[in-house]
């Protein structure tokens, strides 16, 4: 096979995985590959997967056929991300096409591991080394008004139902210097808008810094105007941390921190080290440090041994908190986690249910969010054009998006009073500035 000279990533899942997938596509620019703009296009098709939900793993082996072209040809495939830490040289042996096969821990070898597959030599890499592959990437190139950037990576906690521990290690924090150089390097290409990322992001530390004092420092970029961070841990969530949402003026007033059920015996099920009133606890310190904080959430129906009673539990805390957003999954089972063995596992077609009546919950929560900012005047960071003539999209302070019509540039902040509400969006209308 010969040596490619384009490359297309296809990212799937999480936000770690669309920084992840950034990453590599940096590593194959610096190593004078050009970016294709589909994978039709490209010499070496990257596929950087998620193994959290059985149909997105499934997903991955379905695109691995459509990247067969008319004349029978295939590009260079590599598999990246989850799936390949989970199911290394098996990957290869189920798709012969797959010619690379790259662990989220050893993403910084796919260079050497394309150079290996173009030489016809075995292409298989999901250590988990020790090293931190940080900094064996290249310097970060222009990003959008908004940027991921990943500070923290794997899970102790090992949740009954997940296979973040074993497909991502151990929980690790990377240094203090480390993450407020890449924050900088960030705002030097564009971005005004950073997310921190972590599989428990507010694990976060560095000596006797938590991750309050990461925000406190990124706060000081001068062009750097918003802060979030998602994936966090109710058990992770330190007082430092809540404070900031007080103090800190560009952490923006959203949060994101999944409870997964209302049911203490299916907290305890899955190894959730809280039950739910301590959830609801903890909502109620972070709304007293920033009353006008948004919520967002993850929950799971259907845990094996889960009764229409200890679901209605869970309906119920999401009645007492009211989300801005949320998201929600049917149970699905990982092979290797200790809740796949578990007794009681419930038929698809209760999942299915119990799944409808959560979402229309979460779904009027988010309308009702959206329809009490009408007559809000806030921000807007501009993030992209719209469809219609004028018409720019952008985000709220609480992570809703905003439409409008506007002669802004991209990565422009404007003044916008909200106008009208959506299921899904609001709608602005600019603040026009009188005349001097």
């Amino acid at each position: 096979m010969s040596a490619p000279h384009s490359f297309h990533v296809k990212s799937f899942g999480c936000q770690m995985n669309v920084y992840d997938g950034q990453r590599m596509a940096e590593l194959l620019e610096a190593d004078g590959l050009t970016a294709a703009a589909d994978a039709d296009a490209a010499d070496l098709v990257v596929l950087n997967t998620c193994h959290i939900r059985e149909k997105a793993a499934e997903k991955v082996y379905s695109d691995i056929g459509r990247l067969k072209r008319e004349d029978g040809s295939s590009p260079m495939i590599a598999v990246a991300g989850c799936v390949a830490q989970a199911e290394g040289a098996e990957i290869p042996r189920r798709a012969r096409a797959v010619d690379i096969v790259v662990g989220p821990q050893a993403y910084h070898r796919l260079p050497a591991l394309v150079a290996a597959a173009a030489r016809g030599e075995s292409a298989i890499d999901t250590d988990m080394p020790a090293e931190s592959k940080f900094a064996a990437l290249p310097g970060r190139r222009r990003v959008g008004p908004s940027a991921f950037l990943t500070v923290q990576e794997g899970c102790d906690k090992f949740c009954t139902y997940c296979v973040v521990p074993y497909t991502r290690g151990a929980e690790i924090s990377r240094p203090f210097a480390a993450v407020l150089d890449e924050a900088k390097a960030l705002a030097d290409t564009g971005a005004r808008e950073i997310s921190l990322l972590g599989q428990n992001v507010n694990a976060w530390g560095d000596g006797d810094r938590g991750l309050h004092d990461l925000i406190e420092a990124i706060a000081l970029i001068p062009s750097i105007a918003r802060i979030r961070y998602t994936t966090s841990h109710p058990n992770d969530m330190a007082e430092g941390l809540i404070a900031a949402h007080r103090d800190v003026e560009k952490l923006m007033p959203f949060l994101h921190l999944p409870v997964q059920s209302g049911s203490d015996r299916v907290l305890k099920a899955m190894n959730r080290s809280h039950d739910a009133a301590a959830y609801l606890r903890l909502i109620e310190r972070v709304r007293a440090a920033r009353p006008d904080i948004a919520i967002s959430g993850d929950f799971i129906v259907g845990f094996p041994g889960e009764t229409e009673a200890e679901f209605a539990q869970t309906l119920a805390l999401v009645e007492a908190v009211g989300h801005a957003q949320a998201f929600s999954f049917k149970y699905s089972p990982r092979p290797g986690t200790p809740a796949a063995t578990m007794a009681d596992q419930l038929p698809a077609a209760v999942m299915d249910e119990r799944l409808q009546r959560l979402q229309a919950l979460l779904n009027a929560q988010q309308h009702a969010f959206n329809r009490a900012s009408v007559g809000r005047r806030t921000e807007v960071l501009i993030e992209r054009t719209g469809k219609l003539p004028g018409q720019k999209l952008g985000k709220s302070p609480w992570l809703q998006s905003v439409h409008l019509q506007t002669e802004a540039a991209i990565g422009d902040i404007v003044a916008v009073d909200i106008v009208t509400a959506g299921p899904n969006s609001v709608g602005g209308a600019e603040v026009v500035k009188a005349a001097a």
